[in-house]
Formats: structure tokens, C-alpha cells, sequence
């Protein structure tokens, strides 16, 4: 069983940057494809960005794309997401995710991902 853990979130202000990691505190992630979701009070969780498991194929949701960089680093065993120039409404609690290659990325739907983190709460505010 693969348990994830997410670290990095924060307050930031409007333009400004964060960092978020993920790995798990036990197993490895490199036979995993990984994500981000991101969920706000009253709306479903919705993914952020994926990237494969081979790190060769990344998907973003539309309003993140130019902006978040999802990235993976197998020899740490830990993912990340780079996340610059945000905005207000890219407060939310961020979770980490890993699938199996066949239900993964470039897939951005929960359903997908077996194994998730407790997430990480982000707030953008000036």
C-alpha cells in the first residue's frame, strides 16, 4: 500500500510562488503515473496536473497551464509541483495522487488514482 505525503503548501501572495512535494512514507513511486488535485469548500476535487510514469507525458488543467510545473524525481522518490505567478482562485487543498500507467496520466479524473495524500492546504491572498 503506498501512503503519500504532501508538504510545501502555505499563504502566498498574488504572483507569488510555492512549492509542493509529495512522497511516500513507504513503498516507491516509480511504477506510478502521479497527479495533483486541488478542492475547495463545495466543489469537487479537480485535477491540477499529471505526469507519467515514465515522466515523459505531462497533461495541466487549462487555468494552470504557463504557470505549474509538475515534475518527478525518481532517484529522491518524490514528485512535485511548482506553481508560480498565482492567483486567489488557486487557494484550495492540494492532494497528491498516484495511479497505475493504465488509469493515469494524461488523465485528470479521480477516479483514476487509487492512492492519495491528506493534502496540503495552499491560500493565495494579499
Amino acid at each position: 500500500q503506498l501512503q503519500l505525503v504532501e508538504s510545501g503548501g502555505g499563504l502566498a501572495l498574488p504572483g507569488g510562488v510555492l512549492r509542493l512535494s509529495c512522497a511516500p512514507s513507504g513503498g516507491t513511486l516509480d511504477y506510478y503515473a502521479l497527479a495533483w488535485f486541488r478542492q475547495t469548500p463545495g466543489k469537487e476535487r479537480e485535477g491540477v496536473s499529471c505526469i507519467s510514469q515514465l515522466g515523459r507525458e505531462t497533461n495541466y488543467k487549462d487555468s494552470v497551464k504557463g504557470r505549474f510545473t509538475i515534475s518527478r524525481d525518481n532517484t529522491r522518490n518524490t514528485f512535485y509541483l511548482q506553481m508560480n505567478s498565482l492567483k486567489p482562485e488557486d487557494t484550495g487543498v492540494y492532494y497528491c495522487a498516484a495511479a497505475h500507467p493504465a488509469t493515469g496520466c494524461p488523465n485528470l479524473y479521480s477516479l483514476g488514482y487509487e492512492y492519495w495524500g491528506r493534502g496540503t492546504q495552499v491560500t493565495v491572498s494579499s
